[in-house]
Protein backbone atom coordinates (compact mmCIF):
# COMPACT_ATOMS: atom_id res chain seq x y z
CA UNK A 1 0.00 0.00 0.00
CA UNK A 2 1.45 3.77 -0.72
CA UNK A 3 2.26 5.59 1.89
CA UNK A 4 0.14 9.30 2.18
CA UNK A 5 2.20 11.90 1.24
CA UNK A 6 2.52 14.85 3.14
CA UNK A 7 -0.03 17.56 3.26
CA UNK A 8 3.22 20.06 3.33
CA UNK A 9 4.32 18.75 0.06
CA UNK A 10 0.63 18.34 -1.20
CA UNK A 11 -0.17 22.10 -0.91
CA UNK A 12 3.83 23.04 -2.20
CA UNK A 13 2.81 21.74 -5.21
CA UNK A 14 -0.61 23.31 -5.86
CA UNK A 15 -2.71 19.95 -5.07
CA UNK A 16 -5.99 20.61 -4.34
CA UNK A 17 -5.91 19.57 -0.22
CA UNK A 18 -8.71 19.32 2.31
CA UNK A 19 -7.17 22.34 4.17
CA UNK A 20 -3.46 24.50 5.03
CA UNK A 21 -0.70 22.12 6.80
CA UNK A 22 0.14 23.59 9.59
CA UNK A 23 3.82 24.04 11.76
CA UNK A 24 4.81 26.60 13.83
CA UNK A 25 8.51 28.12 13.64
CA UNK A 26 10.35 27.22 16.72
CA UNK A 27 7.68 25.02 17.87
CA UNK A 28 10.43 22.46 19.50
CA UNK A 29 11.68 24.63 22.19
CA UNK A 30 11.18 26.97 25.07
CA UNK A 31 7.64 26.78 25.38
CA UNK A 32 7.27 23.27 26.56
CA UNK A 33 8.12 21.63 30.02
CA UNK A 34 9.42 18.27 28.77
CA UNK A 35 11.98 20.43 26.76
CA UNK A 36 12.81 22.70 30.05
CA UNK A 37 13.48 19.78 31.73
CA UNK A 38 15.79 18.04 29.10
CA UNK A 39 17.84 21.21 28.76
CA UNK A 40 18.18 21.23 32.36
CA UNK A 41 20.33 17.94 32.29
CA UNK A 42 22.41 19.37 28.77
CA UNK A 43 25.81 22.12 29.25
CA UNK A 44 24.00 24.18 26.70
CA UNK A 45 22.40 24.97 23.48
CA UNK A 46 25.30 23.96 21.04
CA UNK A 47 25.89 20.70 23.47
CA UNK A 48 22.32 19.89 22.41
CA UNK A 49 22.37 20.59 19.03
CA UNK A 50 24.98 18.17 19.05
CA UNK A 51 23.59 14.64 20.68
CA UNK A 52 21.89 13.90 17.70
CA UNK A 53 19.37 11.48 20.10
CA UNK A 54 18.46 14.45 22.46
CA UNK A 55 17.54 16.85 19.26
CA UNK A 56 16.14 14.06 17.94
CA UNK A 57 13.85 13.76 21.30
CA UNK A 58 13.30 17.79 21.27
CA UNK A 59 12.40 17.82 17.51
CA UNK A 60 9.64 15.12 17.78
CA UNK A 61 8.28 16.71 21.20
CA UNK A 62 5.85 18.82 19.54
CA UNK A 63 4.73 15.94 17.21
CA UNK A 64 3.34 14.30 20.24
CA UNK A 65 1.58 16.83 21.78
CA UNK A 66 0.22 18.88 18.79
CA UNK A 67 -1.15 17.69 15.32
CA UNK A 68 1.53 19.99 13.24
CA UNK A 69 1.82 18.85 9.97
CA UNK A 70 5.85 19.30 9.91
CA UNK A 71 8.73 18.61 12.12
CA UNK A 72 11.44 21.35 11.73
CA UNK A 73 14.72 19.91 13.03
CA UNK A 74 16.35 20.86 16.50
CA UNK A 75 19.65 22.76 15.64
CA UNK A 76 21.01 26.30 15.55
CA UNK A 77 21.83 28.56 12.44
CA UNK A 78 25.32 29.40 13.79
CA UNK A 79 26.82 25.72 13.27
CA UNK A 80 27.52 26.46 9.83
CA UNK A 81 29.59 29.30 11.40
CA UNK A 82 31.18 26.84 14.25
CA UNK A 83 32.30 24.71 11.49
CA UNK A 84 33.83 27.61 9.43
CA UNK A 85 36.21 27.51 11.94
CA UNK A 86 34.39 30.57 14.42
CA UNK A 87 33.91 30.37 17.97
CA UNK A 88 30.50 30.37 19.22
CA UNK A 89 28.80 30.58 23.23
CA UNK A 90 26.04 31.65 24.64
CA UNK A 91 26.01 34.05 27.50
CA UNK A 92 22.80 33.67 30.02
CA UNK A 93 20.60 36.48 29.09
CA UNK A 94 22.38 37.95 26.38
CA UNK A 95 22.16 35.18 23.74
CA UNK A 96 25.37 34.81 21.34
CA UNK A 97 28.57 35.86 21.13
CA UNK A 98 31.45 34.85 18.35
CA UNK A 99 34.72 35.17 18.47
CA UNK A 100 36.96 36.58 16.28
CA UNK A 101 36.01 36.43 12.48
CA UNK A 102 38.47 33.95 11.09
CA UNK A 103 39.83 34.84 7.68
CA UNK A 104 38.34 34.54 4.25
CA UNK A 105 40.66 32.18 3.17
CA UNK A 106 40.21 29.97 6.07
CA UNK A 107 36.84 29.70 5.89
CA UNK A 108 37.04 29.18 2.60
CA UNK A 109 39.54 26.21 3.20
CA UNK A 110 36.99 24.37 5.53
CA UNK A 111 34.02 24.55 2.95
CA UNK A 112 34.61 21.47 2.32
CA UNK A 113 33.87 20.23 5.35
CA UNK A 114 30.88 21.68 6.25
CA UNK A 115 28.63 18.56 5.75
CA UNK A 116 31.07 15.75 7.90
CA UNK A 117 31.49 18.85 10.57
CA UNK A 118 27.98 18.66 11.09
CA UNK A 119 27.01 15.31 9.85
CA UNK A 120 25.39 15.07 13.39
CA UNK A 121 22.14 17.00 12.15
CA UNK A 122 21.74 14.37 9.32
CA UNK A 123 22.00 11.41 12.17
CA UNK A 124 19.24 13.78 13.91
CA UNK A 125 17.63 14.20 10.93
CA UNK A 126 17.76 10.33 10.22
CA UNK A 127 16.39 9.55 13.59
CA UNK A 128 13.78 11.68 13.52
CA UNK A 129 12.11 10.39 10.27
CA UNK A 130 12.25 6.84 11.59
CA UNK A 131 10.20 8.01 14.43
CA UNK A 132 7.47 10.43 12.33
CA UNK A 133 4.70 9.31 10.81
CA UNK A 134 5.09 9.16 7.13
CA UNK A 135 1.90 11.67 6.71
CA UNK A 136 4.23 14.17 8.99
CA UNK A 137 6.73 16.45 6.50
CA UNK A 138 10.28 16.52 7.94
CA UNK A 139 11.89 20.08 7.35
CA UNK A 140 15.73 21.03 7.45
CA UNK A 141 17.12 24.45 7.32
CA UNK A 142 19.28 26.84 7.60
CA UNK A 143 20.85 29.98 8.90
CA UNK A 144 20.98 32.39 5.33
CA UNK A 145 24.18 34.52 4.47
CA UNK A 146 23.38 37.83 5.61
CA UNK A 147 22.04 37.16 8.64
CA UNK A 148 24.86 34.51 9.36
CA UNK A 149 26.99 37.60 8.57
CA UNK A 150 25.52 40.53 10.97
CA UNK A 151 26.78 38.25 14.16
CA UNK A 152 29.86 37.02 12.92
CA UNK A 153 31.14 40.69 11.53
CA UNK A 154 30.16 41.79 14.85
CA UNK A 155 30.45 38.98 17.54
CA UNK A 156 26.66 39.85 18.84
CA UNK A 157 23.12 40.02 17.91
CA UNK A 158 20.39 42.69 18.89
CA UNK A 159 19.14 46.07 17.27
CA UNK A 160 22.73 47.55 17.78
CA UNK A 161 25.07 44.12 16.30
CA UNK A 162 22.34 44.71 12.90
CA UNK A 163 22.64 48.28 12.66
CA UNK A 164 26.24 48.07 12.77
CA UNK A 165 26.32 45.20 10.49
CA UNK A 166 24.34 46.89 7.90
CA UNK A 167 27.40 49.92 8.74
CA UNK A 168 30.01 47.58 7.39
CA UNK A 169 27.92 46.79 4.39
CA UNK A 170 27.63 50.46 3.58
CA UNK A 171 31.08 51.05 4.22
CA UNK A 172 32.62 47.92 3.21
CA UNK A 173 30.87 46.28 0.70
CA UNK A 174 33.72 44.01 -0.65
CA UNK A 175 34.33 42.61 2.71
CA UNK A 176 31.04 41.75 3.42
CA UNK A 177 29.96 40.46 -0.05
CA UNK A 178 32.86 38.49 -0.09
CA UNK A 179 31.67 36.59 3.35
CA UNK A 180 28.24 36.83 2.24
CA UNK A 181 29.19 34.76 -1.15
CA UNK A 182 31.43 32.56 0.79
CA UNK A 183 28.54 31.53 3.40
CA UNK A 184 25.83 30.82 0.28
CA UNK A 185 28.88 28.56 -0.88
CA UNK A 186 29.10 26.56 3.32
CA UNK A 187 25.57 26.35 3.12
CA UNK A 188 24.80 24.21 0.07
CA UNK A 189 26.85 21.16 1.71
CA UNK A 190 25.06 21.94 4.65
CA UNK A 191 21.45 21.81 3.20
CA UNK A 192 22.33 19.11 0.89
CA UNK A 193 23.55 16.28 3.34
CA UNK A 194 20.23 17.28 5.44
CA UNK A 195 18.26 16.44 2.02
CA UNK A 196 20.32 13.21 1.90
CA UNK A 197 19.71 12.89 5.73
CA UNK A 198 15.84 12.38 4.71
CA UNK A 199 14.56 16.22 5.40
CA UNK A 200 11.76 16.91 2.77
CA UNK A 201 11.81 20.42 2.49
CA UNK A 202 14.61 23.06 3.45
CA UNK A 203 14.29 26.39 4.86
CA UNK A 204 16.48 29.53 4.73
CA UNK A 205 16.35 31.65 7.50
CA UNK A 206 16.54 35.02 7.07
CA UNK A 207 15.35 36.68 10.28
CA UNK A 208 17.49 40.07 9.27
CA UNK A 209 16.51 41.17 6.24
CA UNK A 210 14.42 43.91 7.49
CA UNK A 211 17.92 45.84 7.95
CA UNK A 212 18.08 46.39 4.25
CA UNK A 213 15.93 49.00 3.32
CA UNK A 214 18.02 49.84 0.31
CA UNK A 215 17.06 47.97 -3.23
CA UNK A 216 20.88 47.64 -3.80
CA UNK A 217 21.89 46.15 -0.86
CA UNK A 218 18.63 43.35 -0.31
CA UNK A 219 19.17 42.38 -3.90
CA UNK A 220 23.20 41.99 -3.71
CA UNK A 221 23.07 40.52 0.30
CA UNK A 222 19.79 38.47 -0.11
CA UNK A 223 18.09 37.71 -3.07
CA UNK A 224 21.78 37.17 -5.10
CA UNK A 225 22.93 34.41 -2.56
CA UNK A 226 19.74 32.61 -2.01
CA UNK A 227 19.49 32.02 -5.74
CA UNK A 228 22.25 30.93 -5.86
CA UNK A 229 21.74 28.44 -3.02
CA UNK A 230 18.66 27.50 -5.04
CA UNK A 231 20.40 26.73 -7.74
CA UNK A 232 23.46 24.93 -6.20
CA UNK A 233 20.77 22.37 -4.63
CA UNK A 234 19.20 21.90 -8.19
CA UNK A 235 22.29 21.10 -9.82
CA UNK A 236 23.65 18.79 -6.96
CA UNK A 237 20.31 16.61 -7.43
CA UNK A 238 18.32 18.24 -4.39
CA UNK A 239 14.77 18.17 -6.17
CA UNK A 240 13.27 19.01 -2.68
CA UNK A 241 11.12 22.38 -1.87
CA UNK A 242 13.01 25.15 -0.74
CA UNK A 243 11.27 27.99 1.50
CA UNK A 244 12.38 31.21 2.36
CA UNK A 245 12.27 33.49 4.96
CA UNK A 246 12.92 37.39 4.19
CA UNK A 247 11.47 38.34 7.63
CA UNK A 248 10.59 42.25 7.54
CA UNK A 249 11.53 42.60 3.64
CA UNK A 250 8.98 45.75 2.31
CA UNK A 251 6.50 44.59 0.00
CA UNK A 252 8.35 45.52 -3.16
CA UNK A 253 11.28 43.23 -1.76
CA UNK A 254 9.46 40.14 -1.30
CA UNK A 255 7.79 40.29 -4.53
CA UNK A 256 11.17 40.50 -6.24
CA UNK A 257 12.16 37.60 -3.65
CA UNK A 258 9.64 35.53 -4.73
CA UNK A 259 10.00 36.14 -8.44
CA UNK A 260 13.72 35.75 -8.39
CA UNK A 261 15.17 33.43 -5.94
CA UNK A 262 13.32 30.18 -7.57
CA UNK A 263 12.44 29.11 -4.16
CA UNK A 264 8.74 27.13 -4.17
CA UNK A 265 7.72 28.98 -0.39
CA UNK A 266 7.47 32.40 0.63
CA UNK A 267 7.41 32.28 4.74
CA UNK A 268 5.24 35.84 5.41
CA UNK A 269 5.85 38.08 8.70
CA UNK A 270 2.61 38.74 10.46
CA UNK A 271 2.92 42.80 9.48
CA UNK A 272 2.15 41.38 5.48
CA UNK A 273 -1.04 42.41 3.93
CA UNK A 274 -3.35 40.04 3.01
CA UNK A 275 -3.29 41.33 -0.71
CA UNK A 276 0.15 40.98 -1.13
CA UNK A 277 0.00 37.35 0.03
CA UNK A 278 -2.85 36.76 -3.11
CA UNK A 279 -0.57 37.67 -5.29
CA UNK A 280 2.52 36.11 -4.34
CA UNK A 281 0.58 32.46 -4.42
CA UNK A 282 0.33 33.40 -8.19
CA UNK A 283 3.77 32.53 -8.33
CA UNK A 284 4.15 30.71 -5.35
CA UNK A 285 3.51 29.00 -2.15
CA UNK A 286 3.13 31.17 0.86
CA UNK A 287 3.72 30.63 4.70
CA UNK A 288 2.70 32.68 7.79
CA UNK A 289 1.50 35.19 9.04
CA UNK A 290 0.15 34.42 12.62
CA UNK A 291 1.45 36.92 15.09
CA UNK A 292 3.68 35.48 17.70
CA UNK A 293 2.02 37.77 19.91
CA UNK A 294 -1.52 37.26 19.42
CA UNK A 295 -0.86 33.45 19.95
CA UNK A 296 0.88 34.33 22.63
CA UNK A 297 -2.35 36.59 23.89
CA UNK A 298 -4.82 33.55 22.87
CA UNK A 299 -8.45 33.93 23.13
CA UNK A 300 -11.24 35.88 20.51
CA UNK A 301 -8.25 37.81 18.65
CA UNK A 302 -6.84 34.44 18.08
CA UNK A 303 -9.43 33.14 16.70
CA UNK A 304 -10.50 35.71 14.35
CA UNK A 305 -6.54 36.15 13.31
CA UNK A 306 -6.25 32.41 12.27
CA UNK A 307 -9.96 33.04 10.10
CA UNK A 308 -8.99 35.48 8.62
CA UNK A 309 -6.09 33.99 7.02
CA UNK A 310 -7.58 31.50 6.06
CA UNK A 311 -10.52 33.10 4.83
CA UNK A 312 -7.48 34.90 2.34
CA UNK A 313 -5.15 32.15 1.90
CA UNK A 314 -6.70 28.48 2.32
CA UNK A 315 -7.80 29.12 -1.55
CA UNK A 316 -4.60 28.81 -3.10
CA UNK A 317 -1.32 26.95 -2.11
CA UNK A 318 -0.37 28.60 1.58
CA UNK A 319 0.93 26.75 4.39
CA UNK A 320 -0.53 28.18 8.21
CA UNK A 321 2.52 29.20 10.33
CA UNK A 322 3.66 32.01 12.31
CA UNK A 323 5.09 35.31 11.49
CA UNK A 324 8.50 34.22 13.62
CA UNK A 325 9.25 32.26 16.09
CA UNK A 326 6.75 30.56 18.83
CA UNK A 327 7.14 33.16 21.88
CA UNK A 328 8.92 30.90 24.92
CA UNK A 329 6.51 32.04 27.57
CA UNK A 330 3.42 30.95 25.06
CA UNK A 331 0.98 29.35 26.93
CA UNK A 332 0.19 25.23 25.68
CA UNK A 333 -3.35 25.51 25.34
CA UNK A 334 -2.87 28.75 22.99
CA UNK A 335 -1.00 26.65 20.63
CA UNK A 336 -3.28 23.70 20.83
CA UNK A 337 -6.28 25.80 19.86
CA UNK A 338 -4.61 27.13 17.17
CA UNK A 339 -3.62 24.24 15.45
CA UNK A 340 -7.33 22.65 16.45
CA UNK A 341 -8.77 25.77 14.45
CA UNK A 342 -6.50 25.22 11.45
CA UNK A 343 -7.11 21.46 11.47
CA UNK A 344 -10.64 21.75 11.50
CA UNK A 345 -10.91 24.10 8.35
CA UNK A 346 -11.83 22.98 4.88
CA UNK A 347 -11.50 24.03 2.05
CA UNK A 348 -14.71 25.14 -0.31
Amino acid sequence: MTEPRPLLLRAIDREKVERPPVWFMRQAGRCLPEYRALRAQVKDMLALCADPRVAAEVTLQPMRRFAFDAAIVFADIFLVSIALGQEVWFETGEGPRLGELPSLDRMAGAIGGVAGELGYVGETLRRVRSELEPHRALIGFAGAPWTLATYMLIGYGGAQGRARAREIALTDPQRVEALVDLLAEATVPYLVMQAQAGAQALQIFESWAEALPEPALFERLVIVPHKRIVERLRTAGVTIPVIGFPRGARPAQIERYAASTGVQVVSLGSDISLELGVRLQERVAIQGALSNEVLRAGGPAMTVSIDQLLRHWSGGPYIFNLGHGVIPDTPIEHIAAAVAQVTGWRNA
